[in-house]
């Protein structure tokens, strides 16, 4: 486990001696070598990620489907998997974490508590509150399900200064993760990248561009 210094702004600060007062937080940042529940390292961590994952009917046909619930199923595997996703971007740690929803808004949280960052929740087709909160919205390339979708969230929550790191359980076109990064752009916010458990994208070009790491390939899951 390592021990990452910031001021409160979310700034990493490795000069400000440790307890020098209130405008200081701690943040546990674990690394490869870390802990991820009941003694599993890292390697051993992503391997019960794998093993608690099902194609459910004859991949490759329409019907078929990533079943991920053994995901959040296993106690032990959901306590590691914030501060494993966070391992990809020990480098770069966030401000604030965005999380699409549905289950961006369930791993979002996770990653942004083991960064010691806020968590922005990414509204789909969102249709805002009667209330004086402005808005930033952006229509979506077309997504795995070849749909096209308005993404969005309060401009209030994300600041120009804030470092953004979007996360979520697969991508697979990267229309979602585009719409979001433009989001951020929007609000002249700092795009980090793409935290990511599985990666299927199928070419190198969208993955630079928007910044993926992952845990595991598609072509990893049995």
């Amino acid at each position: 486990m390592r021990w990452v210094k910031r001021d409160l702004d979310g700034v990493r600060n490795p000069n400000r001696p440790l307890g020098s007062g209130r405008h200081l937080r701690v943040v546990a940042i674990r690394g490869a070598d870390a802990g991820y529940g009941s003694g599993m390292d890292r390697r051993e961590a992503i391997e019960r990620v794998r093993a608690a994952f099902v194609w459910r009917g004859d991949r490759g046909d329409d019907s078929s489907y990533a079943d991920v619930t053994g995901w959040w199923r296993d106690p032990v595997l959901l306590g590691a998997l914030g501060p494993l996703i966070a391992g990809l971007f020990e480098d770069e740690p966030p401000t604030v974490v965005l999380g699409i929803e549905s289950r961006g808004c369930l791993l979002g949280p996770l990653v942004a508590v083991a960064f010691g960052a806020g968590f922005v929740e990414v509204r789909k087709n969102p249709s805002p509150l009667a209330d004086s909160d402005a808005w930033v919205r952006r229509d979506t390339p077309p997504d795995y399900r070849d749909r096209q979708l308005t993404l969005g969230f309060p401009r209030r929550l994300v600041r120009p200064a804030d470092r953004v790191l979007l996360v979520d359980d697969w991508i697979d076109t990267g229309g979602q993760a585009m719409g979001a990064r433009q989001l951020v752009l929007d609000v002249e916010a700092t795009w980090v990248g793409v935290a990511v458990i599985v990666d299927a994208l199928e070419g190198n070009e969208v993955r630079r561009r928007l910044g993926v790491r992952s845990l595991l390939r598609d072509r990893q899951l049995s």
